[in-house]
């Protein structure tokens, strides 16, 4: 399986990298901020807050994740078929037995996450195993076991806490800007800069948090579909999988912005040609075009 852990040591990196960037991110605005106000605590708190953050986005992830997704463990009795399926396709991919859950929703769907293999968790929707049969089915788990096996997983539940903080940061530029153009201190020169800072961060903050999403998400789907194929070798299995879930046009009843991209498949369901610009999974009929194709080259 060498193609499955290709990217593990990049996937490794990058997430140091954007631990440290938002590390250094956030040491910045709070220098601001003390600057600004004159309180040097600013500084205590950001610094602690984003030590924090990186901790938990660590040791935490699969938690905040499958809090967010509404998942439940499968039960032992009820999903064994599904629980069997990951077991066998976890073997064959030399990968401990990640934890089943399941997610009590129509929408066809699956996700992948936790901090490293031993700490993994695969989940599925109940409307995929309705529409799904048997080789779908490990099509799909075994794109998800791609994921783990090549760490995608840590740089993406990474980037769930960065997008979270950069929702935070953007309201709280908000608020202490026009807190700060209130004060009369410095004729308002402080205040006013802070100002202007506020406005450009509540604007480019989200749109930051969706390259983000959108930069690690699409790549990555190509090549997990790909290791996926390669563990079932069985690319169709996982094109059929593709083109039912993609003939689903129902979005998932609770969605989280933040773990989106964490999905086997946009959680909004069908949207319009503009929209699929700013989707964070490239279309279906691409992922099932390059499946179909590397067949016919192996």
């Amino acid at each position: 399986m060498a193609t499955l852990y290709t990217h593990q040591a990049q996937n490794i990196r990058k997430t140091w990298l954007l631990m440290t960037v938002f590390l250094m991110v956030v040491v910045g605005l709070g220098l601001l901020f003390s600057q600004v106000y004159g309180d040097p605590t600013i500084l205590y708190f950001f610094v602690i807050f984003a030590i924090v953050m990186n901790i938990t986005s660590y040791w935490f992830s699969d938690k905040i994740v499958v809090s967010l997704a509404g998942a439940k463990p499968a039960d032992p009795k009820n999903d064994i078929e599904l629980i069997r399926i990951v077991e066998n396709l976890a073997i064959t991919a030399g990968l401990p037995m990640p934890k089943v859950y399941i997610v009590q929703d129509s929408a066809p769907n699956a996700f992948a996450t936790g901090r490293d293999p031993k700490h993994s968790v695969v989940a599925v929707t109940t409307g995929l195993m309705s529409i799904l049969d048997r080789s779908e089915l490990e099509g799909v788990i075994a794109h998800e076991l791609a994921h783990i096996g090549n760490r995608d997983m840590l740089v993406s539940t990474v980037a769930v806490v960065l997008v979270g903080f950069i929702s935070i940061i953007s309201d709280v530029f908000l608020r202490m800007g026009m807190w700060g153009s209130g004060s009369r201190d410095n004729d308002n020169k402080g205040g006013n800069i802070l100002m202007i800072v506020a406005i450009v961060a509540a604007i480019l903050a989200p749109i930051a948090g969706m390259l983000l999403q959108l930069g690690i998400s699409r790549r990555r789907e190509y090549l997990a579909d790909a290791s996926g194929a390669l563990l079932t070798r069985y690319p169709e299995g996982l094109a059929n999988a593709l083109r039912k879930i993609g003939g689903h046009s129902a979005p998932m009843r609770k969605q989280s912005t933040a773990i989106a991209h964490l999905y086997l498949a946009d959680p909004k369901g069908k949207t319009s040609r503009l929209a699929r610009l700013f989707m964070t999974h490239p279309p279906m009929e691409s992922r099932i075009h390059a499946l179909l194709n590397t067949k016919d080259k192996s």
